[in-house]
Order: structure tokens, then sequence, then C-alpha cells
């Protein structure tokens, strides 16, 4: 009884006070057994520079410069985990002789809660939610007149359960969801009534006159499988790699939507980095187009691999 009661005092402490890691909470739960919030935020700024002064094989002087935002806030007891990040990234890039122009542009916002009935399992049930989309309009360069995407054009959401392993789950994690909600926004009316990235496109009659706008939004419903590892590759090199495999029940299932990422972070010090990454997608709602023999105009070329590579080196805060 007097146990109890000293362990309800502790609890009723701990809440007031605002400090999980009080000593009281030290004294009787072990350390593996004790609810705590995790939080890191890293800023980092990337460059890459090319001039020429009378280099006889020619050359455009070019720079180009990568802005990223991390913070995650985690939190972890003997039954629950609750793990949040959000990831910001732009880029840009000045080439003698043309105008500034895009290379990255990234809002990804996660959330994933996991739950264990017996605390010597490394099997999670767990639910997810995802929102990714960009910041600003994106071209077909050297066209900037038409926009091919836009903030919410496309904008992606998925929430869906399922089942998750992993014996430390910040490093080693397998995902699997019978169901998973996906949802594209083209919220572009332009974009939207011209059919992008797999929305209904709109309806005219032979006179070219809009009888109904193009949908906003495409509802999905399917299977999600992902896994995602996390190392140390030698001192001072680290790696992260995540893939997501995505299909639809009602829409072509077993066509598989790809999403892959593959990081590697090279330290030099406390502050100066190196970053090496890739990501392949593919995703057969987002078709491409081709030039025809008649200028200004183009055909619908089918779904394709989509592949970004990133080399740079720059400065890394973590606060």
């Amino acid at each position: 009884m007097k146990n109890l009661l000293l362990i309800s005092i502790c609890f009723c402490f701990q809440f007031l006070s605002a400090q999980p890691d009080s000593l009281y909470i030290k004294a009787i739960i072990p350390k593996a057994e004790r609810p705590e919030w995790t939080e890191n935020n890293k800023f980092s700024i990337d460059f890459s520079e090319v001039a020429f002064v009378n280099w006889n094989a020619g050359g455009s002087n070019s720079v180009s410069a990568l802005v990223g935002f991390y913070k995650e806030a985690n939190y972890k007891d003997k039954y629950y985990f609750w793990n949040n990040n959000l990831t910001m990234r732009y880029g840009v890039n000045s080439q003698q002789g043309e105008k500034i122009r895009k290379t990255d542009d990234l809002f990804d916002l996660n959330s994933n809660l996991g739950y264990k009935p017996d605390s010597n399992s490394n099997w999670f049930y767990s639910i997810r939610f995802n929102l990714r989309t960009q910041f600003s309009n994106g071209y077909k360069y050297p066209n900037t007149d038409a926009p091919i995407s836009r903030f919410m054009a496309p904008g992606y959401v998925f929430f869906g359960g399922g089942m998750e392993y992993g014996k430390n789950i910040d490093e080693l994690s397998f995902y699997f969801s019978p169901l998973t909600l996906k949802a594209t926004f083209v919220l572009d009316e332009d974009l939207a009534n011209a059919g992008a990235f797999g929305v209904k496109p709109a309806v005219y009659d032979e006179f070219g006159i809009l009888i109904r706008e193009g949908d906003r939004i495409r509802r999905e419903a399917g299977i999600l499988i992902t896994n995602s590892y996390e190392m140390q590759v030698v001192e001072n090199v680290g790696l992260k790699h995540q893939v997501n495999l995505y299909t639809d029940y009602a829409n072509n299932f077993g066509n598989v939507d790809v999403d892959w990422s593959l990081d590697f972070d090279f330290k030099v010090n406390s502050y100066v980095r190196a970053t090496l990454g890739s990501r392949l997608r593919y995703d057969d709602d987002i078709k491409t187009q081709e030039a025809t023999e008649v200028e200004g105009e183009y055909e619908e070329a089918g779904a394709k691999i989509q592949w970004m590579q990133f080399l740079g080196v720059g400065f890394a805060v973590d606060f």
C-alpha cells in the first residue's frame, strides 16, 4: 500500500512539474521502461559552384544552393511509440545566361503511432499518416509560362493502419498495411481540368466549351508496404534507406507505385558535411508527355520511372 501511494505521489509530481525525467521516476521505473520525449532539429545549407575564366574547353558559370530543415519529435514508453517528423527542402540553380531554376522542392510530414500489448514483443499495431507536397510552381524548363505543378497540385495524403516490426523501431522497421487510404490533391483549376496526376479531367463539348470541371481529388484504397533502415556505415558516414510500395485495390490491382530514397551523410566535423542522395519514383497515374511534330503540341506517353540524384557540400546545425 505504501509503495502504491509513493508511486502515485511521484506521478502526480511528474505531471504537475512537467518534468518526465524527474529523479522520482528514475528511482522507481527501470530505464528501459521510462516514458520519454526526444526532439531533434537540423538546419542545413548546401552549395555548389562552377566558374570559368578564359577556359579553352568552354563552360557556363553556375551556382546552386539547397536549403533544408528537418524536425522530429518522438515519444516512447514500455508499450507505445509515437514518431513525428517534418522535412522541408528547397533548391535553386543560377546559370550564366539563364533565369533561376528550381532544383528541389519538398514538404513532407509524417506521423506514426504504434502499440504492442506485450512489452517483450517487437511487433506493433501501427497507424500512419503522411502528407507530401511542394512549396512553389514547377515548370518544364525553359518554358516558364505554364506551370506543370503547384502547391498541393499535387499533394498526397496517406492514412492507414497495419502491423510493424522493429527491434529498434528508430533504426529498422518493416510495415504492412492491408488498408491504406490515399488521396491525391490537385488544387489548381488548370491542372485539374487537364487531368494531371491521375485525377479525372474536365469534359468539354464539341465546341471546346467546358461542361464539367476536372476533379480536384482522387481517392484510392490499397495495400502499403514500407521498409526503412538507418545505420552507421563507418565512422562519420551514415546511411538512410526507405522504400514505400503501394497498390490500389480498385484501380489496376497489382500495379505497384514505388518511392525509394537512399541517402549518405558524410560528416566532416560538427558543422560541415556532405550529402549524397538518390530518389527513385514510379507512379502509373503520373503520365508523361512528348512533343509531336506540330510545334507546341504534346501527346501522352505513359508513366515512366522518375529519378533524382543530388550531391552537396555545406553546413548543418543541430539544435
